[in-house]
C-alpha cells in the first residue's frame, strides 16, 4: 500500500491537515522519492496507536509517506502534539523526517 492510498483515520476522524507550509531548506525526507521541497501540505492521520504522516506538493494529487512515519501517538492530543511538531519541523528543513517526534 502507497501513502497515497491508505486509509486516513478511524472511522469518524479527519485527519489533520495544514497546507501552504514552505519547507527550510533542504526540505522534508519522504519514502517515496526522498526530499521533497517548496511549497507543501502535511496530513497527519491517527488510527488510534499511532499516527501516519504524509507531504504532498501544496495542490498535487500524489501524497508521499514522511521518513520514519508511523509515530507513536496514544491519543488524540498526541496526535495533534505530533502534527504541530512536524509542521515546526518542515518550516526549518534539512531534510527532516520524523526523528524526535515520539
Amino acid at each position: 500500500m502507497t501513502a497515497h492510498d491508505r486509509p486516513a483515520d478511524s472511522p469518524g476522524d479527519e485527519p489533520l491537515v495544514t497546507s501552504g507550509i514552505t519547507a527550510g531548506p533542504g526540505g522534508v525526507m519522504t519514502v517515496e522519492v526522498g526530499v521533497i521541497t517548496g511549497d507543501l501540505t502535511l496530513r497527519t492521520a491517527w488510527d488510534g496507536r499511532q499516527v501516519l504522516l504524509d507531504v504532498q506538493y501544496d495542490g498535487a494529487d500524489e501524497w508521499y509517506s514522511v521518513e520514519g512515519s508511523p509515530v507513536p501517538a496514544s491519543d488524540r492530543a498526541s496526535a495533534e502534539a505530533v502534527h504541530e511538531a512536524m509542521t515546526e519541523a518542515v518550516k526549518r528543513g534539512g531534510g527532516t523526517g520524523t526523528e524526535g517526534l515520539a
